[in-house]
């Protein structure tokens, strides 16, 4: 059983996550996570046969740096906003200083003078280490339902 200041601790945790995104504030989202770390984004498909291409696979928080420069400095597309809603997580392990959890997920996306649509939508399965400076991200796997995207993903999810 959990108790109720580690539980409201990881709810902040993924509300703080999607704040980030949606507002773009790309130094924030790569402090989410630790130095060595995993952020992968892939459908479910692949996730539940047990293969492991990706859409997106970084394995460092250099590489979540990387990405955030590109996204910054190289990576030209129609500018758009994104808008997340994310269900409160389910925790499903907890062994010492590690949890593990999963929370559903919905994107929306809107871009200039058009309507919003539904970008991506799955599931978060999280492996997140309790530290000093608070809970970070060790592993985030974001397993998409379908099996097509809308031209390609710029933004994390």
């Amino acid at each position: 059983m959990t108790d109720f200041a580690t539980y409201q601790q990881l709810t902040q945790l993924y509300a703080d996550y999607a704040a980030a995104i949606d507002s773009e504030d790309w130094d924030t989202w790569v402090d989410f996570f630790t130095e060595e770390c995993e952020y992968k984004v892939q459908p479910r498909e692949n996730y539940e046969r047990g293969f492991p291409l990706s859409t997106l696979a970084l394995i460092s928080r250099a590489m979540l740096q990387d990405r955030i420069y590109g996204i910054r400095e190289t990576l030209f597309h129609d500018p758009y906003y994104q808008r997340h809603v994310v269900g409160l997580p389910r925790i499903l392990k907890i062994e010492g200083d590690v949890i593990e959890a999963e929370a559903n997920y919905a994107v929306f996306r809107t871009k200039l003078s058009q309507e919003t649509t539904v970008f991506n939508v799955g599931r978060y399965l999280d492996r997140i280490r309790k530290t000093p400076a608070g809970m970070k991200f060790e592993s985030r796997v974001c397993i998409y339902d379908t099996e097509m995207i809308p031209n390609s993903i710029i933004y994390p999810i």
